[in-house]
């Protein structure tokens, strides 16, 4: 079989340019074009998607002038050890892998200053890895980690600032810690903790500390862990944590401590049964209404014509979202963006729209229609044709490349490439047959949210699978929690004026600011999410979220309701 041609390969090296970014499935498999291995002046390659991509082959080594590596999503089991020759790499990204362990060769990586390697299966971390001098960034959350290496742990990191290891299986954070003095970013939520070393609080530059989900033994410090106080907890463990102390006392200061520590039995009950309570108060709490509680539910159902396009949809309805307090709204388009960026793999595997539910009429349908004949009113344009604006969007990004002299671009331009090939453009359009949404590219102007907004219809598309879709749809709602608990606990102003700050549902749109504020308290940072039913052309069930097997999340913090 005769080697693939990507046309992005194809044009590259005839524009010499020194970057390339591919992403989504290919037709040829996912099998590597050599040709890439001949773009010496490369800077700057991403590969992210290529779900079926077999590996990377001796070539990469080659590849010298390299600064960024992007292999996010591609079902890499191992990656190979020519990745030691690229001196002047400064980002690798290796994130939504299947890699179980990671090359000493990294060791090798001088000038490395950011390494992603989250959501994969890596069992351990190479003690080359502490050779990495320049490393400032490291994100080894979502794997299987039983420990942090020691090497890790250690001077030879002076410049590390954040270290995310959330979601693993960590059991003890050595007391070696406190050598990462310029660390400013901890987060080891949802691990096996059950102590936090006292040397941490000998960081001098720590400023967000995240470790909710570890059952610690002191109920005290895990309520202040549960209510994200970073600097009571460094004053506390500073102190000793736990009456402990740190060094030897004189005889003065034992005398006080044992007076302390017998007038402390007699509420040592009552204490236990407090730190219980605060647990519970420190949750974020989720109460789930089924259709047949919520009769008003939209339904959505899906044509034929999506099997071939975009396949899989998921939607539901959340209610008791605060947006309207100070920064409430623009945190929520930010935390979309990141999820689109992370957990979607910019957009590849799957694809977040958020609608004002008093503005969507329903039943809904989810169909694939020609893009010809397809109109949209996209956010902040007017109403035009899908097609047209693929291609006035091709237009602003190729303007945006001559100006800037890169290949990358931002905002919606980046999207392009996944409706590469397709006819048909998949929608979801309402009772009065408008389109409120067209994946993977933006929302409809009728239906973004507002601060006003208290009811959401969340959606969720994707082309790989349903469970992706189920997934995603997981972390928003969660990732939604935590931004109303936030809003909630800092009671930030809430803007009062007649005319409201209107802001699209799509995160690249421009935020206007606040105007008149007042002090204003949220009666509950409860959510409220309610199920959506996604019935065939026949209205036979093809799914319903969230289902018992959905929302199921390994966390401490959050209670569901059901």
């Amino acid at each position: 079989m005769a080697a693939p041609e990507w046309p992005e390969v194809g044009q590259a090296l005839a524009e010499g340019r020194r970057e390339l970014v591919v992403r989504g499935r290919r037709p040829e498999g996912d099998e590597l074009d050599p040709r890439l291995y001949g773009l010496a002046a490369l800077q700057h390659l991403e590969l992210s998607g290529l779900a079926a991509l077999r590996g990377l082959g001796p070539g990469l080594g080659g590849l010298r002038a390299l600064r960024s590596l992007v292999l996010s999503g591609d079902g890499l089991r191992a990656l190979p050890p020519e990745l030691g020759d690229l001196g002047g790499l400064r980002l690798l990204d290796v994130s939504h892998n299947q890699l179980s362990a990671l090359p000493a060769a990294l060791g090798r990586l001088a000038e490395l200053g950011s390494l992603k390697a989250g959501h994969n299966r890596l069992l351990g971390l190479p003690p080359e890895l502490g050779r990495c001098s320049r490393l400032a960034h490291l994100d080894v959350s979502d794997n299987l980690l039983p420990e942090l290496p020691a090497a890790l742990l250690a001077p030879g990191l002076p410049l590390l600032s954040v270290l995310s290891a959330a979601r693993n299986r960590i059991e003890q954070l050595g007391g070696g810690v406190s050598d990462l003095r310029g660390l400013r970013t901890l987060d080891l939520s949802d691990n096996n903790l059950s102590e936090i070393p006292c040397e941490l609080a000998d960081c001098p530059k720590l400023k967000e500390i995240n470790f909710k989900g570890n059952k610690l033994k002191d109920k005290r410090l895990e309520k202040m862990v549960n209510g994200c106080q970073t600097k009571s907890i460094l004053d506390y463990l500073k102190a000793g944590g736990r009456g402990k102390g740190r060094g030897k006392a004189d005889s003065s200061e034992k005398s006080e401590n044992k007076e302390k520590a017998r007038k402390k039995k007699s509420v040592k009950r009552d204490d236990a049964e407090e730190s219980d309570g605060m647990e519970d108060l420190n949750k974020l709490v989720l109460r789930v209404l089924h259709v047949s509680e919520s009769p008003c539910t939209v339904s959505v159902k899906v044509t034929p014509n999506v099997k071939d396009v975009r396949p899989y949809i998921v939607c539901c309805i959340v209610e008791g979202m605060q947006l309207r307090p100070g920064n409430a709204l623009k945190r929520f388009l930010m935390a979309q963006t990141k999820l689109h960026d992370d957990v979607c793999l910019k957009r590849t595997l799957a694809t977040i729209a958020t609608h004002d539910l008093q503005l969507v009429k329903g039943p809904l349908l989810y169909d694939a229609r020609p893009s010809h004949s397809l109109k949209i009113t996209p956010l902040g344009r007017k109403e035009v044709k899908a097609a047209d604006l693929v291609r006035q969007l091709q237009m602003e990004a190729d303007e945006q490349r001559k100006q800037k002299k890169r290949q990358n671009v931002s905002g919606l331009h980046k999207y392009l490439q996944l409706l590469n090939g397709k006819e048909n453009f998949p929608c979801l359009v309402d009772a009065e047959d408008c389109v409120i949404s067209f994946p993977p590219i933006t929302n409809s102007d009728k239906t973004k949210i507002r601060k006003s907004t208290s009811q959401l219809f969340l959606e969720v598309t994707s082309s790989a699978s349903l469970q992706a879709c189920k997934e995603v749809m997981d972390s928003l709602i969660m990732r939604m929690a935590e931004l109303n608990k936030f809003t909630f606990e800092n009671q930030e102003q809430e803007s009062l004026s007649g005319d409201e700050t209107e802001v699209a549902s799509d995160s690249t749109a421009a935020l206007d600011p606040t105007v008149d504020q007042t002090v204003t308290k949220a009666a509950t940072p409860e959510l409220t999410v309610k199920q959506v039913r996604v019935v065939d052309i026949d209205g036979n069930l093809k799914v319903v979220y969230p289902a018992k097997t959905d929302l199921n999340l390994n966390v401490n913090c959050v209670t569901i309701i059901r």
